[in-house]
């Protein structure tokens, strides 16, 4: 199994069907290809050797699905960034993958400068925007002029294929290996539960950097769909390109799916006639919002999916049968779903033995897309993979059916926008400054963003800080989605005998009544 197979069936049996459309720019399988092996020989002439890194810090567009196929074409391995984050976390996991080439657009060419600073490896950069290229930097369509298509290397199966960054429980992200096998058994399973239609269009508008828009797109060129792209999220543009570009499936996180239902533009007439189904996922949803949209779409279908960029990024779908009157019948509505195709889902106490139906536990998952393990972190993939099994931390019960119902996160991260955040990381920053005695860090209900970060500070004797003082202070050391937008000072925090932070008490005043679950 390789990444780049779908691409060459594709533009063997569809050479003129459009591959990609981006802005003022469409080119059909035939094309496409073309500019991935002259890109993948471009970035073998800048020095790219097998299983070399190459990273991307971008927003979405055309040459995004280039550099996703044209460097595993050429032998390399992609390292997308996360352009949500802070300079220094983005040095941090170019120096930590030892990637030697980075591409940067308009929007973060500012930043290459001290990207190259702070990272020993990056030899070259390579500006992919519209903007003319900065000094030190080699322009994208020069490169493909000048290059010659090379043959695809085929590094396949076990071979690694994509380390993607996630936020770190310990301080640090960690990087997470997922090998060809890994990112098509998943593009496959998608496949099978039928979320590919052949000529379909797929929108992208989650960011291209994340597993989960990668996943589906990899699912996506199985069926030799078209490839239309968004820069960015704006909910009047995306419902404009749902009907302009005859859409047939998008992968939307909840809160892009508030935005698009509140937004006035909802109300202006669309022919939305192509568009078959909605896949969503990855951050807390509520089932009145769910009922709303499906109220507002009755033709569309809605496939709820859970996952982590571990697992490629699939284990469990919920498909479009549960989300229809017939279905929410059922009662698995706010369900999770139930094992993906090639994987297989348990429920598992303290020591792993599975627990029975309807007993709380932690959530585990073995297959073909179970990720190969962390980089330069041998304890910690140990840790989070014990016989095949990948142990997710996130907390859920299984009815007699098979189907899951997320009821908490072990690993108390907060899900805020779509993104994940990690409490532990928050707190070291709040730590770091001089008026701090303790901090604990939770994730407090938003109707926007799913959950946003709440910090509760135990302040020094004698200290005057502001809860804004402490935000100004985290956005000097990580990204800001990940800063608290709520402060709340107390006199001690709530201990366990064995002396660790209570948070699910912390939580309680903000969460009663209300269920914390995961989509």
């Amino acid at each position: 199994m390789y990444i780049t197979q779908a691409l060459h069936r594709a533009a063997q049996q569809y050479p003129d069907r459009v591959a990609v459309r981006f802005r003022d720019r469409q080119r059909t399988f035939r094309q496409f290809a073309d500019r991935v092996a002259r890109l993948a020989g471009a970035l073998q002439a800048l020095g790219m050797r097998p299983g070399d890194r190459v990273a991307m810090l971008a927003l979405n567009s055309d040459r995004y699905l280039e550099y996703q196929m044209a460097v595993p074409w050429g032998g390399g391995v992609l390292n997308p960034c996360n352009t949500r984050w802070s300079a220094a976390e983005i040095a941090y996991a170019l120096e930590d993958s030892g990637s030697t080439i980075l591409l940067v657009d308009d929007a973060f060419a500012d930043m290459a400068a001290q990207l190259r600073r702070e990272s020993t490896c990056v030899r070259e950069v390579v500006h992919c925007g519209e903007d003319p290229r900065q000094p030190g930097m080699h322009a994208y369509e020069e490169l493909l002029e000048r290059a010659a298509p090379v043959p695809d290397l085929l590094r396949r199966g076990d071979d690694l294929a994509a380390i993607l960054y996630t936020g770190g429980t310990t301080g640090s992200p960690k990087g997470v290996m997922l090998s060809h096998a890994n990112l098509v058994n998943s593009a496959l399973a998608l496949c099978c539960d039928e979320l590919v239609v052949d000529a379909g269009t797929y929108l992208h508008v989650a960011p291209m950097f994340h597993s989960a828009d990668m996943g589906f797109a990899l699912a996506q060129w199985q069926g030799a769909s078209t490839h239309a792209i968004l820069a960015g999220f704006e909910p009047e543009r995306v419902l404009d390109a749902l009907a302009r570009e005859r859409v047939t499936h998008v992968l939307l996180v909840p809160t892009m799916i508030q935005m698009l239902v509140d937004h006035p533009s909802m109300r202006k007439p669309r022919d939305l006639g192509a568009l078959r189904t909605i896949i969503y996922g990855s951050s807390p949803i509520s089932e009145a919002l769910i009922e709303r949209v499906m109220d507002i779409l009755p033709g569309v279908g809605f496939v709820q999916g859970y996952g982590m960029t571990e697992l490629a990024p699939i284990a469990t779908l919920n498909g479009a049968f549960y989300h229809s009157a017939a279905g929410r019948a059922h009662g698995k509505l706010a369900s999770a779903g139930r094992a993906a195709r090639c994987m297989e889902v348990r429920i598992v106490d303290a020591d792993d033995r599975e627990v029975p139906r309807g007993t709380l536990g932690e959530i585990v998952a073995r297959g073909p897309n179970v990720m190969l393990g962390y980089w330069n972190k041998p304890e910690q993939t140990a840790a989070a993979v014990r016989d095949g099994w990948m142990h997710t931390g996130d907390a859920a019960w299984m009815d007699d059916d098979g189907f899951i119902f997320i009821a908490d996160r072990l690993k108390d991260m907060i899900v805020s926008g779509g993104e994940n955040v990690y409490s532990s990381e928050v707190e070291n920053a709040l730590a770091r400054h001089p008026s701090v005695a303790a901090c604990a860090v939770i994730g407090i209900p938003d109707e926007r963003w799913g959950e946003t970060v709440h910090a509760v500070i135990v302040a020094k004797p004698g200290s005057d800080v502001a809860g804004d003082e402490l935000i100004a202070h985290c956005r000097t050391l990580i990204a800001g989605y990940k800063c608290p937008r709520s402060v709340a000072f107390v006199d001690q925090l709530p201990l366990s005998g064995a002396g660790k932070v209570l948070k699910a008490v912390l939580r309680e005043p903000f969460w009663r009544g209300r269920a914390r679950r995961v989509a």
